[in-house]
Formats: structure tokens, sequence, C-alpha cells
């Protein structure tokens, strides 16, 4: 028998306790080509908000009494397929359980070999797939280049404490959005130029006029909503909007904010791209190797939060989703 993370209930709004159970099957029996994987770390991700409501999204939603889905890393610990052996370390799209059967087909698979002393959930964070989309989101579709202004929405958060230590190794001047003082006080230690926290801002507009006199050159989205509609007539003439996600609309779909300044776009010459990280294979080699080399150097810093224990992954998402954590949030068993 192996538990499981179920969805009990479709959640309005902001996920709560009452949205998950704690749930128990059978491991069914592997067939030929299949692995069965234990999952070491677990990683907490916005985008599984959209899975848990009755609407497609890139995947089916899940359904109600179904084990969640999510990223985690694990260990093959039974295998009918030769090139995933008992031992092996992956990586993959799987559900929150203890035990998780694979086919070589499943999303993201991909056998991981981690660097002695490198802590495993890093592979997750900044050297997995947070930090190849910060790294694909800020040089392939925001272009950024030395000397370029770039503002980044969630800044400390997973991807956007990533993405503005990017920028910063390549020149830009970087200025962050956050929620509190010490989100600020978090992305300013890891090096951004600014910071503006827009709770306490009444009028953000003048904060990020003040932050870019000249224009934002870059905007790397993690949010969207009244956010975006505020940054687009501050952009520079061929700005860039990288889309990332819009955490502002995840925990209410329903009612999508609609954004009234989309004809900055023209009158600033402004492009503005959505994107998902693996549909650009052919770059994420050299993103790979960049990323490995920022973390060994130390001049990335990946920041995560970090909670230990099966049962404890409904309580991570719930805080992430509620907007309570820095970093990247991971559960570890």
């Amino acid at each position: 028998m192996t538990r499981h993370i179920i969805l009990a209930a479709r959640p309005t709004g902001v996920p709560t306790p009452e949205t998950f159970r704690l749930g128990e099957g059978a491991t069914p029996a592997l067939q030929i080509g299949e692995m069965l994987v234990r999952p070491k770390v677990f990683s907490m991700d916005p985008a599984i908000r959209g899975f848990l409501d009755d609407r497609p999204s890139y995947l089916p939603p899940v359904a109600v009494g179904a084990p969640v889905n999510g990223m985690s890393i694990g260990e093959v610990i039974e295998s009918r397929n030769a090139d995933y052996p008992v031992g092996a370390i992956v990586r993959a799209l799987g559900t929150w359980s203890e035990e998780c059967v694979f086919t070589a087909d499943a999303l993201g698979l991909e056998r991981m070999h981690p660097k002695a002393g490198v802590e495993l959930g890093h592979y997750m964070g900044a050297l997995g797939p947070v930090g190849l989309t910060a790294w694909v989101g800020m040089l392939h579709i925001g272009k950024a280049v030395a000397g370029d202004t770039v503002l980044i929405s969630a800044a400390a958060g997973a991807t956007g404490s990533a993405a503005g230590q990017i920028a910063k190794l390549k020149g830009c001047r970087v200025v962050g959005l956050i929620g509190s003082d010490e989100k600020a006080d978090t992305i300013r230690d890891l090096g951004f130029d600014d910071a503006i926290n827009y709770k306490a801002t009444p009028d953000l507009s003048a904060a990020i006029r003040a932050a870019a006199p000249e224009g934002v050159n870059v905007f790397f989205d993690n949010v969207g909503g009244e956010t975006l509609e505020a940054v687009l007539p501050l952009m520079a003439t061929h700005g860039r909007v990288a889309v990332c996600g819009m955490i502002g609309e995840y925990n209410d779909q329903d009612h999508p904010y609609g954004v009234k300044t989309l004809w900055q776009l023209v009158v600033n010459r402004v492009s503005m791209q959505g994107f998902l990280t693996y549909d650009y294979p052919e770059i994420l080699g050299q993103a790979q190797a960049e990323l490995e080399g920022w973390v060994e150097s130390g001049t990335l810093k990946p920041l995560t939060n970090i909670r230990h224990g099966f049962e404890r992954i409904p309580e991570a998402f719930i805080d992430l989703m509620s907007g309570r954590t820095i970093g990247k949030t991971l559960v570890t068993i």
C-alpha cells in the first residue's frame, strides 16, 4: 500500500486544508517498460492550482478523488526498464504519492546525475525547472542585455528571484516587485538594485516610474492582472514582456482581470510572449551549463524554503498560493 494526497473537493479561491485528504491505495504490479519511483523531493508550483479546477489547462484537470499531480525527484526502487535501473534518480511529473509508477514517456521524465555535495532540491529549483524557466524567459524570450532595465513581478518567488540574479549577471539594472518588507530585504541581498513593496505603495505606477525613469526594457511577469496593466504604459520603446505566469489569476480563473492598457503594446511597440520552458529543447543545454557554473561559483544563490514530511504537502502548497512563501517551496521526504 502507498499513501497519496487526494483532491477531496475543488477549491474556490485559495485552496484550504479541506481541499485535500490523505488516501491510501495498492501499488500496481509493474508492466514491461515501467519503473516504481519513491519521491525524495516534491516541488510546489503555482501551475498545480490550475489542475485543481474542472477546466483544461496544458494538462487535464485532476479528478476529485484522484491523487494531485506534481513534479518530484525520486529514486527508482523497482524497474522493468533497462534505461532506468534500480537506484537511478529521476525527475518527472507524477502525483503527490509516496510511490509513483512511471513509463518511459512520462511527462518531463529525465534521469538525473546529481553532483556530490549539491542538495537534491536544487535540481528542482535553480538547477532544474525553476532555473531553466528563469534563463529561457529572461534571455531567450526577454532578450535581456547589458544596460537594460529589468522589472520582475513576484520577485521573491522561486522563478522571479532566479530571473533577477540572471539579469544582474548579464549586466542589467534589476527592480523587483514584492509584497512585504522582508521580501524586499531578501531580493536586495540577492543583488537586486531596487525593490518595490506594492502592498505599501499608494501609487504603483509612480513607484515603478521612479525606479525606471527611462522605461522598462524587459518585464518578467509572474503575476498578470492589475500589475501587468500598470506596467505596460511604463515600458520602453521596443520593450519585451516575458509572460512566465499569472499567479494573480490562478485562484479565481472564473473572473479573470480585464487588462485595459493593451493599446500600449502598439504605442511603445512592445512584444509580449508567453512561454513554456520545454518548448525550447535546443537551448536548454546551454542554459543548464550556465546555471551549474553560476551556482557552483556562488554567483547565483538558490532561494528555497523546505518543509519535511509527506503529510505537509497540502500545508506547503496552501502557503505558496497564499503568498506566504519566499523562494522555491519544496517538501522533502
